[in-house]
C-alpha cells in the first residue's frame, strides 16, 4: 500500500474503565479487517474497576506515550473513576472523547466547557449487576444482546464515522471538531441507512426498548433491597434486552431480502467505502 505522504499515520488510544456495550469492540469497529495503514490503536484498560485509583493508574499509562486522540468508553462518565481521567487528560491538552450511556448526558454542559468530545448512547443500557441474579454467563449474553441492538440500530456505523472524522483532520495536521452527539432512536437509524421504512422502523423499537432497561436495572440495582423483588425486576430487564436484539436482527434481515443492505467497509488507506448489493464492489462514495 503507497501512503500519502501529505498525512501523518494517526495514534489512537482507548482507555477502558468498566464495561458498557460500544466498550468490547470498538477498537475493531475502526479497523475492522487489521489492515489500515492510517492508523495505530492502542488500548489501554484496568478491568471492570472504575476507582479514582484505577483512574490513576490509566492516566500513567495513557500519559506514558504521546497520542494524538484518547477516547475514553465508560458507564457514567459523571462518576469520580472516568472524570478523573479525562480531566488529566484535558490538562495536557489531549484530544478526547468521551463514549458513554444515558447518565453521563447530565454532564454535556460540563464537557462542552472543557473541550471534550462525547458520544452518549441512550440505548446502552446498565447490566443488572446483583449477585443474586448476575453471573458470568449471564453477563456476556446481555452485552452480546447490547452490542446487537447497537450494530443493527445504526450506532456502530455513527461510531465509525464520527471518530474517523476525527481522525482524518488529525492526519492532515487540522484541529479536529469533536463530536457532541446524545444518541436517540432518530440519530441511531439515520446512521443505520436503511432503505425499507419497516426495517427503520423495527430498528427505531428495538432502539427504544433498549433504552427502557436502564428503567428497570437502576430500579433493581439501586432501589429496591428484598431479593425476592429485584431478583425478577432485573431479569425482566434482561428478558427485554434479549427481544430487542432480536427486533434489531428482524430490521437488519428486511433489507437482506430487498438486497439492500449498506455496508461500509474500510479501505486499507482509511477511507470509509460503500456498498449495498451484496456481489457490487464496495466504492468511494
Amino acid at each position: 500500500m503507497v501512503m500519502d505522504m501529505s498525512s501523518k499515520i494517526v495514534k489512537v488510544c482507548i482507555l477502558k474503565l468498566g464495561c458498557i456495550g460500544a466498550s468490547p469492540l470498538l477498537e475493531y469497529v475502526l479497523d475492522e479487517r487489521a489492515d489500515r495503514g492510517d492508523i495505530e490503536v492502542r488500548v489501554l484498560s484496568v478491568g471492570a474497576k472504575m476507582t479514582e485509583a484505577h483512574a490513576e493508574e490509566l492516566v500513567k499509562k495513557a500519559l506514558a506515550e504521546d497520542y494524538d486522540l484518547y477516547i475514553i468508553p465508560s458507564p457514567n462518565a459523571s462518576l469520580p473513576g472516568p472524570t478523573k481521567v479525562r480531566n488529566a487528560l484535558g490538562e495536557k491538552g489531549k484530544n478526547v472523547i468521551v463514549i458513554s450511556d444515558a447518565p453521563a448526558r447530565r454532564i454535556t454542559k460540563e464537557l462542552e466547557e472543557k473541550g471534550f468530545g462525547y458520544i452518549i448512547i441512550l440505548a446502552d443500557s446498565m447490566i443488572g449487576a446483583r449477585r443474586g441474579f448476575l453471573d458470568p454467563v449471564e453477563m456476556t449474553l446481555f452485552n452480546a444482546d447490547v452490542i446487537k441492538v447497537l450494530a443493527a440500530t445504526g450506532v456502530v456505523r455513527l461510531l465509525q464515522v464520527e471518530l474517523d472524522k476525527v481522525i482524518n483532520s488529525l492526519k492532515v495536521g487540522e484541529k479536529p471538531s469533536l463530536p457532541k452527539i446524545v444518541v436517540d432512536k432518530e440519530v441511531a437509524t439515520k446512521y443505520a441507512e436503511y432503505r425499507n421504512p419497516y426495517a427503520k422502523a423495527k430498528a427505531m423499537a428495538a432502539y427504544e426498548i433498549a433504552v427502557k432497561v436502564a428503567d428497570l436495572t437502576s430500579e433493581g440495582c439501586f432501589k429496591i433491597k428484598e431479593r425476592d423483588r429485584y431478583i425478577p425486576i432485573l431479569a425482566a430487564a434482561h428478558e427485554i434486552m434479549r427481544y430487542a436484539a432480536e427486533l434489531a436482527d428482524e430490521a437488519r434481515e428486511i433489507e437482506k431480502y430487498g438486497d439492500t443492505l449498506v455496508r461500509t467497509p474500510h479501505s486499507s488507506d482509511g477511507t470509509i467505502l460503500f456498498k449495498e448489493k451484496l456481489m457490487e464492489e464496495a466504492r468511494g462514495r
